[in-house]
Order: structure tokens, then C-alpha cells, then sequence
């Protein structure tokens, strides 16, 4: 046997082989979602269409170990796309892939990405009086023809937001069906919900089956984002809506004579993007004028991003994308969305609050906030025992966060409980403290959420309060033997100043993928926003609440994309041969920047100025944008050739140009040279660079003959210098071209922000400037 170790070698590793080949075919490598985008005009003549043609290709690379026939391959193709994307979505090995990335006529191939939810009074808020907003929408009765796709969880269709009275028959230009299932049936679509489709392919490949009996397989909403997204698009007016009587008033979306079509995305467990982009594509060939997107996931390169194609390919059929910035502030680069022909949205205040108090056994009362609303009720005259579970130290721990299975109900029972901010809801938080005994909570924000409140709908008497107000009661309760405390609710306080605020929890810039496109572009109400809800599920949407509500208050950039997405709507109605970049332009230039003190806008979590790359533009003026004087274009071959500059291969950029079968044309020299509305500039680290231009083109859209003048704020660290200084157009719809040249003075460790505005006595168009020095690393 020790004579010939080579045999035996051999023969082991020969049986080794064997074997690993037999468990191989019976253990198939694991296969997951790949979305392959395809040439659309490579494709040979001898295939009678593109789907023939999508199959032969994937056939060519499934090993033949693990096909079963041609039904086996059918079976792998999970969606095909024709419209704002071309190609399909199909279940490949991870080898396969590689070998499909290689095939003729395949353009990318991308991972299956899953993306998150970003989770009344605005109307008013926004200047959208309900006589001026009849007045805008009353002007042609195509102005009812504008079609708001929402991409969601669904849609509540009993709701009195989406009842249709008065409406006019469904536009003849809409193509879109409504797909009936368990709860949704023809008769839920209307003249207000026009169109309804659900998309799972890609969620049931990566998650399993959806439990038809535990999730409605269908446009219904179970989880009421959707519903309340879709009412705050275009609701249609509701007298007397509230939640359990708090932000009583009239409810109604931002463009309430335009129609709801829903596309359902978004599952329990997350919205996949083979599913967000076959939506998408849908939506555009069923005739959509607005689509508004909710979700986000992570940043990736623009080839790379599925969301940022097919949005491409969306915006070139003339549909405007708005999305929300996300919810990762107030870290700085938390923004996601950042393609330039996406509209993104971050959140802010209005000037309405829900306050309500701690009353210490001090005597000292402190302010918060809450939409506590119950049969348990604390009486204000008498003081309650007062604990807090975490240490002296400012770091929370399980136990002051109050998780799950933290709290001792020895402890807590009957007392009122001190729950930090963070990690998990801020109505769980409530359920732990009720479960072990509590009679109700304190919440404390912590440094992330600084002084920034949000009100929920709590199970047990509860007030949220500032992170230094948080830290005074935990001091209290930590240091006194016998801390008491009770709660008070006041319900609904209008006219709070100041207001707007950018939410602590919107996402910052910069954005990182590229500097020159300053994200988030605006802000708009996104804090304590009342709108439609489910039937299904209480408003604190944790299973142990059985109250049942027709309208729910929720936060997020989720809340301020719809409001976008209804007022981008508006514009489309009244101005219908804007471009989706005219749209967003008007929004961008109008934007305010100030307060209701007159003071620059602030930013909730550290109570300091915001910047831009906090509020983008500014805040949202609806009325004014409708009639912005001038306007910054862009057609999809100048977002091409921005692409041109970002340093993607010739193969990258196929993942855009193949639709039209685009090439590179120059007109955007440098990435700072886009049309876009926010100048955002860049010096290298090679300091002898001292001196930037950039051009821009505006586009009257005001009176024929109009005069402007600039003005540019001044900058520490360059001068600048505007060419010409007046634009004189004598009609509408004409372009002039100014260039700006930026020459540093001292280089700064810090961005610069100012603006620049053009005036003509009657508009004043803003574009925010934003001067970056980086410095060698």
C-alpha cells in the first residue's frame, strides 16, 4: 500500500469527484433573482418577438445537470420588460450569470435588490386653499386627466379619500386594467382609483410563497403606507377627519382631481426590486404622468442601481419619478435617490404639534408631544411612581431602550417608565412597558433624534420629549428615591413657530456619487401628516392594537414624497407640455428658504441653520412654482452625456443609451455643466486649479418680453462672476445661456453655501450654490 501512494492518491480523489458530481445533481447550486437587461435591438430575425428571444438566450446558459426540459427554463423567467427597461428577471446560478453576462445582446446583469418603506393640515400649510386649489384645477377639464402611479403596500379602496363623486370618466389615454383577488375586486377601481396590479414574482423567488390566507395577494392594503401615500397624492376632500379627535379638519390630497393608479410592490417582508422595476415598466405603457416611489435601498453606482434605469427610462417617456430621500439623518451622506432625474424629497415640520407634558414631583413641567388617545388615563392631579431602567451613563442600554423581555415587571408594575429612543418602534416600546405592568412612558430621545418630536398613537398614556429635557428626568428618576411624575394631553395646537424644520430623521447629502448634483433636491411636509388608512390594522400598526381608524398620523420621507409627487401632478395639469425637469425645476427655484419668524430654515436635530445638503433648494411653494418665470430643461441626452462624465465604460452606459440607442453628444462638458437648477461645485485637490466655470440655460416660461437681473451671494473663500449679468428675452419659451466662473480666493476646510437668483420685479428664481474644496488624502 505504501508502495504506490500515487495510485491510491488518484483513485481518492477520482472517487471524491464521483461523488462530489452525483450530490451536485442532487444538490443544485443555489439559485437567486437576476434582472438582465437586454439590447433590445440585437435581437436576431429568425425570433418571432423579444420574450422568444429573452428565453432562447437564458436556455443557452442553464446547465443542462439542472434542466428538466423547456418548462423547467419557463419557470426560471420571473418577469419580462418592454418598456422603460428592456430584458427580464429569471432565477440563475451564480455561474450562470457569469456565462449570461458574456452572451451577444446581454447589456448588465444586476443582483435582486431589496428595498425598505420610508416610513390635512398640509393642504393649508402649503398655501392650497380649497378655493384656490378648485380655482387651479377648474381652469380645463383635461386637468382631471393627470394619472399619479403610486408604487406601495397597496390601497384601503373603502376609503372616503378615494371616492370618486364628480369625477369625469377615466381618461381615454389610460391603458392600465384593475387586477382582481382576495379582497380587490373590479367594483374597488373607480373614476379616482383608475388601475390596480400587484407584483410578487420577485419576492415569492427570494422569500417563498405569500400566506394568501395571512396577506392579501392582491391591491388590497393591509399595511396602510400605501393608503395613506396614495391619499396625500390626490385624496379626494374629507369633512371631519381625525385620529381619535386629534389634527381634526377637512382631509385631502395635494392634487385631488387627479387619479390614483396603485401598483402593490411591497410585501411584510420588503419590496424587491425585479418587482419595483416590472411595475415601473408597467405603469409607463398603462399611461402615467407621475409615478411616486416611497422606498429606497441602498446607494450604488448609477449602471448598477435598477431603480435609477428604469426611472431613466420612465423620464424619457415623460413621466416625472419622485422619491424620498430616506429616512438615515441626521448622519451626514445618508441620502439615497440621487439619480439627477429623480425628483428626491426630504422631510420637514408644519406648523401643527400634538403637546403634551410631564409633570415632575418637582413641580417642574416639561413639554412633549403625543397622540395618546385611550380608556387608560392618568389623572393630573396626582403624582405616579417614576422609573428608569438605565444607568447614569448617556449610553442606552437594552433595558432603557425597553426591548423586548427587558423590563422586570417587579420593577415597572404600576409605575410610569423612562424608554430611550432607538433600536426598536416607538409604539413597541409602549407594548413592553403595558405588557410588564406600567401604567405608562416617558420616551427620551437620544442624541440621534436630538430635540426633533414625533407623535404617535400609543397603547398606554405616553409623551415624547427632547433629548436634553430626556436627560433631565432620567436624572431626576436615577437620583431621587422616590421620583413621581404624571402625563397630560392637550390634543391640537396650529401656528407653531418656528416651522418648517427639517426633520432630524430626513436623509443629508452630500452625495457622494456625484458632488456636482446637490441631493436632497427640496423638502416638504413630512412630520405628523394625516392621511387614509387600512381597516386592517390600529394606527400604531402593532398587532395588539384592536382600535380601528379611517385616518392615521405618520412621519417619514415617506410621507413628504407623495406630497411632491400630488403638487408635481398640479403643475403637469396646468403646464402639460412641461418636461419631467421643467417640473422639478419650478419646484427647485420657488423653494423657499426661510421660516415663518423670517429666519433661515433650522434643522430639528441640532436646533442650528439648515444647509443644503439638508433641505436641498428649500422648502416647497406649490403656488408659486405653478408660474416660476424661468425654468432649467433637461432632455434625456443631457442626462445621457452627464452620465458621459461619470467615468462609466462604453458597456456601463449601454445600461441607458440602448432604448434609444443614445452615444455621447458632449453637451455636458462637466458634470457641473448639467441644466441642473442647484449649482453644486467642485476644486480638486491639485490646488493650482483655482479658477471653475459652469454654464446654464433658462427657458422663459413667463411674459414674452421679461427682463432679469442676477444677484449671487458673496463666498469667503471665491469670487464669482456672472455672464451676461441681464437676460432680455423677447418671447416664450426662449432659451438664453449664462456661464458663472468661480475663482478661489482662500481655500475653505469647509463647503461654502449661498445662491443665486435671477429677478425680474415679478419672480425671483433661486438656485442654492454649493463651493466644496477637497483636500488631498
Amino acid at each position: 500500500m505504501a508502495e504506490n501512494p500515487e495510485k491510491w492518491l488518484i483513485l481518492i480523489l477520482t472517487t471524491y469527484l464521483a461523488f462530489t458530481v452525483v450530490l451536485s445533481t442532487k444538490h443544485p447550486l443555489p439559485k437567486k433573482t437576476y434582472i438582465v437587461q437586454m439590447d433590445k435591438s440585437a435581437m436576431p430575425a429568425s425570433f418571432s418577438d423579444h420574450l422568444e428571444w429573452y428565453t432562447s438566450k437564458l436556455q443557452s446558459v442553464v446547465s443542462t445537470t439542472q434542466t428538466e426540459g423547456n418548462a423547467n427554463n419557463e419557470d426560471r423567467v420571473i418577469y419580462s420588460y418592454h418598456n422603460a427597461f428592456h430584458g427580464l428577471a429569471a432565477q440563475l446560478t451564480e455561474e450562470e450569470a457569469e456565462k449570461l453576462e458574456e452572451e451577444d445582446g446581454v447589456v448588465a446583469i444586476l443582483p435582486e435588490t431589496k428595498y425598505q418603506l420610508h416610513t390635512t393640515r398640509s393642504p393649508l400649510f402649503l398655501g392650497l386653499e380649497p378655493e384656490q386649489s378648485t380655482r387651479i384645477w377648474s381652469d380645463k377639464v383635461v386637468d382631471h386627466d393627470v394619472i399619479v402611479g403610486v408604487l406601495d403596500t397597496g390601497i384601503w379602496p373603502e376609503s372616503p379619500s378615494f371616492n370618486d363623486t364628480g369625477m369625469t370618466p377615466v381618461p381615454a389615454h389610460w391603458k392600465g386594467t384593475c387586477e382582481t383577488g382576495r379582497g380587490f375586486e373590479k367594483h374597488h377601481c373607480n373614476r379616482k382609483v383608475v388601475g390596480a396590479r400587484v407584483f410578487y414574482r420577485g419576492y415569492e423567488a427570494v422569500t417563498g410563497k405569500i400566506n394568501a390566507r395571512n396577506e392579501y395577494k392582491s391591491a388590497r392594503d393591509q399595511d396602510g403606507h400605501g393608503t395613506h401615500t396614495a391619499a396625500t397624492v390626490a385624496g379626494s376632500p374629507v369633512q371631519g377627519a381625525n385620529l381619535l379627535g386629534y389634527a381634526y379638519g377637512t382631509a385631502r390630497g395635494m392634487a385631488p382631481g387627479a387619479r390614483i393608479a396603485v401598483y402593490k410592490v411591497c410585501w411584510t417582508g420588503g419590496c424587491f426590486s425585479s418587482d419595483i422595476l416590472s411595475a415601473i415598466d408597467r405603469a409607463v405603457a398603462d399611461g402615467v404622468n407621475v409615478l411616486s416611489i416611497s422606498l429606497g435601498g441602498g446607494v450604488s453606482s448609477y449602471h448598477r442601481d435598477s431603480l435609477s434605469i428604469a426611472s431613466f427610462g420612465a423620464m424619457e417617456m415623460g413621466v416625472f419619478v419622485s422619491t424620498s430621500a430616506g429616512n438615515g439623518g441626521p448622519d451626514p451622506v445618508s441620502v439615497t435617490n440621487v439619480s439627477p432625474w429623480l425628483a428626491t424629497v426630504g422631510a420637514s415640520t408644519m406648523d401643527r404639534e400634538f403637546p403634551a407634558t410631564v409633570k415632575l414631583g418637582t413641580g417642574k413641567a416639561i413639554t412633549g408631544v403625543s397622540l395618546y388617545k385611550g380608556r387608560r388615563v392618568l389623572s393630573v392631579n396626582k403624582l405616579y411612581p417614576l422609573v428608569y431602567m438605565g444607568g447614569n451613563s448617556s449610553n442606552p442600554d437594552p433595558s432603557s431602550l425597553c426591548l423586548e423581555g427587558t423590563l422586570d415587571p417587579h420593577v415597572v408594575a404600576g409605575k410610569i417608565v423612562i424608554c430611550d429612543r432607538g433600536i426598536s418602534p416607538r409604539v413597541q416600546k409602549g407594548q413592553v412597558v403595558k405588557d410588564a405592568g406600567g401604567i405608562g412612558m416617558v420616551l427620551a430621545n437620544t442624541a440621534a433624534s436630538g430635540e426633533e418630536l414625533v407623535a404617535d398613537c400609543h397603547l398606554l398614556p405616553a409623551v415624547a420629549v427632547g433629548e436634553i429635557e430626556g436627560k433631565a428626568i432620567k436624572h431626576y428618576a436615577v437620583t431621587s428615591p422616590n421620583a413621581t411624575a404624571t402625563l397630560g394631553f392637550l390634543g391640537t395646537k396650529l401656528g407653531i413657530r418656528p416651522s418648517p424644520v427639517v426633520a432630524a430623521f430626513s436623509s443629508r447629502g452630500p452625495n457622494l456619487l456625484s458632488l456636482e448634483i446637490l441631493k436632497p433636491d427640496m423638502v416638504a411636509p413630512g412630520v405628523n401628516i394625516l392621511a387614509a388608512w387600512t381597516g386592517e390594522i390600529g394606527p400604531s400598526s402593532l398587532t395588539t392594537d384592536n382600535r380601528r381608524v379611517k385616518f392615521n398620523i405618520l412621519s417619514g420621507t415617506s410621507m413628504s414624497c407623495p406630497h411632491v409627487s400630488g403638487i408635481a401632478a398640479l403643475l403637469k395639469a396646468r403646464h402639460p407640455d412641461w418636461s419631467p425637469a421643467a417640473i422639478k425645476s419650478a419646484l427647485m427655484t420657488t423653494a423657499y428658504v426661510h421660516d415663518n419668524t423670517h429666519s433661515p430654515l433650522k434643522d430639528a436635530a441640532a436646533a442650528t441653520p439648515s444647509i443644503p445638503y439638508d433641505h436641498g433648494a428649500g422648502h416647497i411653494n406649490p403656488l408659486k412654482a405653478l408660474d416660476p418665470g424661468l425654468i432649467y430643461d433637461i432632455d434625456a441626452q443631457n442626462y445621457y452625456d452627464f452620465l458621459c462624465t461619470q467615468k462609466l465604460t462604453p458597456t456601463q452606459l449601454k445600461v441607458f443609451g440602448k432604448h434609444s440607442n443614445r452615444s455621447c453628444q458632449n453637451t455636458v462638458a462637466s458634470p457641473g455643466d448639467l441644466n441642473y437648477p442647484a449649482i453644486s461645485l467642485v476644486f480638486p485637490d491639485n490646488t493650482s486649479v483655482s479658477i471653475l466655470t459652469v454654464h446654464r440655460t433658462v427657458t422663459n416660461v413667463g411674459s414674452p418680453v421679461s427682463n432679469y437681473h442676477v444677484s449671487v451671494s458673496p463666498f469667503k473663500g471665491a469670487t464669482t462672476k456672472v455672464e451676461p449679468e441681464t437676460l432680455n428675452f423677447t418671447s416664450q419659451n426662449q432659451k438664453l445661456t449664462y456661464k458663472i466662473t468661480f475663482t478661489t480666493k482662500s481655500r475653505q476646510s469647509m463647503p461654502e453655501f449661498g445662491d443665486l437668483v435671477w429677478k425680474n420685479g415679478v419672480h425671483k428664481v433661486r438656485s442654492p450654490i454649493v463651493i466644496a474644496w477637497l483636500t488631498a488624502l
